[in-house]
C-alpha cells in the first residue's frame, strides 16, 4: 500500500496538474510522513527527479508571487508545499495547441495537507492567505536565469480568481510587468500522450 494518493486538481480540469497527499502517522510525539518518494511518482505516471529545492517565506498577506516558467531547455516541473500558513497556489496551461491552453487550477495548500506538482509547459503562483507564510518547492532543474519567464498574474484571458483585490496583491516588479498571453508568444508545445486527441 502507497503511502500517497495522487489526483488530478480539481478533478476534470487538468489532468497533468496533481493534487499529492501523504499519509501521516501520529503518536504522542507528532507526527511522520513522506514528502516525496521516486517510486510514488514513477508508478503514478510522473517522470519527476529532483535537483533542486527552493523555499520562500512571505511577509504580508496576499503576497503574490506569480505567474512564472523557466523556458526549454530548462523547463521545470515542480512539486509545492505549504509548510506554514496558506497559499491559494495556480497552475496555467501554456502549451501552445493545448486544448487547456491559458486554462488555470487552483489548490488551497497548508501545513501538513497536500502538495501541488506542476509539470513543465504550465506556469505557476501563489497568493499567500495568512502572513509569515513559508512555501517550499522541489523542482527537476535547476534555476537558470537567461531562461527565466513568467506571464501577468492579472491577465484577463487567464482570468485567474485571485482571493484578493488587485489593490491588496503585494508584488515585486518584475511580477508587475510581465507580459499578457497574447504577447508571450509560444513557449511550450502541447505533444498529445497516448489515448488523448491531436
Amino acid at each position: 500500500m502507497s503511502n500517497f494518493t495522487i489526483k488530478p486538481c480539481p478533478p476534470g480540469s487538468l489532468p497533468d496538474v496533481k493534487l499529492i497527499g501523504s499519509r501521516l502517522f501520529g503518536d504522542g510525539r507528532g507526527t511522520f510522513g513522506e514528502v516525496f518518494k521516486a517510486s510514488a511518482f514513477r508508478d503514478g505516471g510522473m517522470a519527476f527527479q529532483p535537483v533542486q529545492q527552493n523555499r520562500s517565506f512571505s511577509l504580508p498577506r496576499f503576497t503574490l508571487r506569480g505567474l512564472h516558467f523557466q523556458r526549454p531547455p530548462h523547463a521545470q516541473a515542480k512539486l509545492v508545499r505549504c509548510l506554514s500558513g496558506a497559499i491559494f497556489d495556480v497552475a496555467v496551461d501554456l502549451r501552445q495547441g493545448s486544448p487547456s491552453y491559458g486554462t488555470w487550477v487552483s489548490a488551497r495548500l497548508e501545513p501538513g495537507g497536500d502538495q501541488l506538482f506542476v509539470p513543465r509547459g504550465y506556469a505557476h503562483g501563489f497568493c499567500t492567505l495568512l502572513p509569515e507564510t513559508i512555501v517550499e518547492y522541489l523542482v527537476d532543474a535547476e534555476y537558470h536565469a537567461d531562461s527565466d519567464g513568467g506571464v501577468a498574474w492579472d491577465d484577463p484571458e487567464i482570468a485567474v480568481d485571485w482571493p484578493a483585490a488587485p489593490d491588496r496583491v503585494v508584488l515585486s516588479d518584475k511580477d508587475g510587468r510581465q507580459p499578457t498571453l497574447a504577447a508571450l508568444g509560444q513557449v511550450f508545445v502541447y505533444e498529445p500522450q497516448e489515448g488523448e486527441p491531436a
